[in-house]
């Protein structure tokens, strides 16, 4: 079969556009659509170019598929198709996340919508520890690991470590540990499928790598200095209108610490996001932050995009008072935290994509990120346990359980871990539920 016709970018951005209204369903569900659509349909990439993109996607920090997506339009189209196709992915849920998160601080005191939530935040606790499960299946391979696993959990949960602690110590286990017993580290994964062919491809298994996608040090240096650039200039900005100690310019540096801190997806830096945004800067509260993840969860894009919920209450609710309209301080606040969580993703992308399309070899060097992801596991469980507090015991200890969060918990742990069934169904049915459980409440009362 031979290869497709050559894809303008128009036709390219098109695409693009598209799926960033279709991609649901978490990482693994946005590249088995990626997979579909540009290996299987479309023919744009082979599948060995396929997965040695993602392989490489997959070191990094940030998310995935957001990386994947960069990576195939940068290779196809240059810096520019990789720009827009990154953008492109993100951009539809911050604009659906940015009115959600409006409505959810004007309204979401009204009782039927308060019900609705009420009954999709035992369901977020079921959809936490199934991702922690879903990670350990895939990451958690030998009893080294387990240990790796559970040390976290309790680094966490009883010393309460800060995450970037706990990923450096992970790092370092699996650094030494790669050298002194590598059968414990080798990582599993996309690369080990067996790979299949769907017929010539533009970008094929030999299709000699393109020349703007050739590695210089003079391209590297440029770039890199276009990413600072680009870093730097909104920070300053942000810096000489509000001063530094202020809200704006904290959501620019903590996200930017948190998307090189994202290994393992966008579950591994919630537990981060969770530890600075509720605890050390309260910017919102646990219960807004389950809240938010669930909107995250039931939009198109990169499930980390929930940081864009946290920066906009994070701008309403500090300006409410003495302001009219805090509406576009919320704005501000959820383009900075977008701004600087990606930012990092696209300089990955355009600066060590060059250096993988010049081997187009298997990469090397992953034994601390397999230590890494199992670490993950054990933040993810704890980060579970940690919602499932405040949803169960609302008024903490010394308050009553709450017994019909409980059954909705349940009945979605059940519809998730033993029925296979998806994310934003299960979402929809615990939301029915808790209508349900608030009109009978009325009735009975």
């Amino acid at each position: 079969m031979s290869a497709p016709s050559t894809v303008t970018l128009r036709e390219a951005l098109k695409f693009w556009a598209k799926l960033g209204f279709i991609s649901f369903g978490g990482p693994a569900g946005q590249i088995a659509v990626l997979h579909q659509e540009l290996v299987e349909k479309r023919r744009w990439i082979s599948e060995r170019r396929f997965l040695h993109a993602l392989n490489y996607c997959m070191l990094l920090p940030g998310p995935e598929a957001q990386q994947l997506v960069t990576y195939i339009g940068w290779l196809m189209h240059r810096s520019w198709g990789g720009i827009l196709a990154g953008t492109l992915f993100v951009l539809p849920s911050l604009f659906i996340l940015i009115g959600l998160s409006w409505v959810y601080l004007t309204f979401g005191q009204v009782p039927w919508i308060a019900a609705i939530f009420f009954g999709i935040k035992p369901a977020v606790v079921a959809i936490v520890l199934h991702a922690a499960m879903r990670i350990g299946k895939r990451t958690i391979h030998n009893q080294a690991l387990q240990w790796i696993a559970l040390g976290s959990f309790l680094a966490i949960f009883i010393l309460n470590l800060a995450f970037p602690i706990i990923v450096l110590i992970a790092a370092a286990i699996g650094y030494w540990g790669g050298k002194r017993h590598p059968e414990y580290f080798q990582q599993t994964g996309h690369g080990t499928k067996q790979e299949k062919s769907y017929g010539q491809a533009i970008i094929d298994d030999h299709t000699p790598t393109p020349q703007h996608a050739s590695f210089t040090y003079s391209k590297t240096i440029r770039n890199s200095l276009v990413a600072l650039t680009c870093w730097l200039l909104p920070l300053g900005a942000l810096v000489a209108i509000f001063g530094w100690k202020t809200l704006f310019p904290n959501i620019a540096w903590f996200f930017t610490k948190a998307a090189l801190l994202t290994f393992g997806g966008a579950y591994a830096v919630l537990p981060y996001v969770y530890q600075g945004a509720v605890d050390h800067f309260h910017w919102l509260s646990a219960s807004q932050m389950i809240d938010g993840l669930a909107l995250g969860e039931t939009t198109p894009g990169p499930l980390i995009m929930v940081v864009a919920f946290v920066g906009y209450l994070a701008g309403h609710i500090q300006y409410l008072i003495g302001n009219s309209n805090p509406f576009w301080f919320g704005v501000l606040g959820a383009c900075v935290a977008t701004w600087f969580t990606f930012l990092p993703s696209f300089f990955f992308i355009l600066v060590g994509g060059p250096l993988i399309e010049s081997t187009h070899g298997k990469l090397g060097f992953t034994a601390p990120l397999t230590a890494i992801t199992a670490a993950v596991v054990g933040v993810i469980a704890n980060l579970g346990l940690f919602f499932a507090y405040h949803v169960f015991l609302p008024r903490g200890f010394s308050g009553s359980i709450s017994w019909i969060s409980i059954i909705i918990c349940v009945f979605a742990g059940l519809a998730l871990f033993k029925y296979q069934k998806g994310v934003i169904s299960v979402l929809g049915g615990s939301a029915v539920a808790g209508l349900l459980f608030h009109y009978i409440a009325i009735l009975m009362g």
